[in-house]
């Protein structure tokens, strides 16, 4: 379907300086907007949290035309723990190869690909090749059956098959756009603390139906469709699905998500702002604690 189009993947992180860092020195993405929220989100997005926390995005061009990725940061948290959901995302970048050589960062290469691990333990993998348009090739998920999710992706999410193998699927909404890679791990998938979500946006008309075909099909709704305001910007309304193996889908209307996500010029001084306002490392080392880990 043609009319929807692949948004971004959510990372929750424990250490904002750190991981602002490797995305924009390593990866060599710029931060597109930040926002601070009070209390824990209505669809979760910052996963099963009420307290205070952050949203950034951070990518290579704006939302309405690149792949993005979502950085949520609890305040109270320091560290999540791994599953073997989340796989990698490819970048296509000869810049990024260069930025891991000229800062010494660690990376394994495998395959003439380059492999860096985020601070928070994500792996992104870094082919050395021009892209046109958004670097962002694709995210790597894990499956226990590749029969059932193909089914789950294509006949009730109207994603194409771009290839499929027996252990290896790439499916998408369109051909320039960010690609979704299944890869059976033949065992149940596991989601752990540090669980992420891939967003997709679709016309705000196609929101109830989604809804009420994956209800039909007998699937998993997390979040019934909902209103989520952000301060001082567009609700938005979005319907959180979750495919057979758990993995969060968002699904948001486009028309008010376009307005949402633009491109906000400050971005990068209103992060840094709140990282350097942002105190609760000090208080836990101050009581001699460290912050918990999720």
């Amino acid at each position: 379907m043609e009319s929807r189009r692949a948004l971004h993947f959510v990372f929750k992180v424990g250490n904002r300086t750190s991981t602002a860092c490797f995305f924009r020195d390593i990866l060599g993405m710029k931060f597109l907007r930040h926002e601070e929220f009070k209390e824990g989100c209505k669809a979760s997005c910052n996963g099963p949290y009420d307290g205070k926390w952050s949203k950034s995005m951070v990518g290579y061009g704006p939302e309405d035309s690149h792949f993005v990725i979502e950085l949520t940061y609890n305040y109270g948290i320091g560290s999540y723990k791994l599953g073997t959901d989340f796989l990698g995302i490819t970048i296509n970048s000869p810049d990024v190869i260069e930025n891991i050589k000229n800062h010494n960062y660690p990376s394994t290469e495998i395959g003439g690909v380059h492999i860096v691990t985020s601070p928070d333990g994500y792996q992104f993998h870094i082919v050395n090749q021009v892209c046109e348009g958004d670097p962002i090739q694709k995210v790597t998920l894990a499956c226990s059956n590749m029969g059932k999710s193909v089914d789950y992706w294509t006949n009730l999410c109207g994603m194409k098959k771009y290839s499929f193998e027996e252990k290896k699927a790439v499916l998408g909404y369109a051909d320039n756009q960010c690609k979704l890679e299944l890869c059976d791990i033949s065992k149940a998938v596991d989601h752990a603390t540090a669980f992420g979500r891939i967003a997709f946006s679709c016309p705000r008309e196609q929101l109830p139906s989604i809804q009420e075909g994956l209800k039909a099909a007998g699937q998993t709704i997390l979040t019934p469709l909902v209103s989520l305001d952000t301060p001082g910007k567009a609700t938005v309304e979005v319907v959180i699905p979750a495919d057979p193996d758990g993995h969060e889908i968002c699904f948001v209307g486009d028309e008010a998500f376009r307005e949402l996500s633009q491109v906000d010029p400050e971005a990068d001084l209103l992060l840094d702002k709140a990282i350097a306002a942002d105190k609760s490392e000090e208080w836990f080392a101050k009581k001699g604690k460290t912050k918990a880990s999720a």
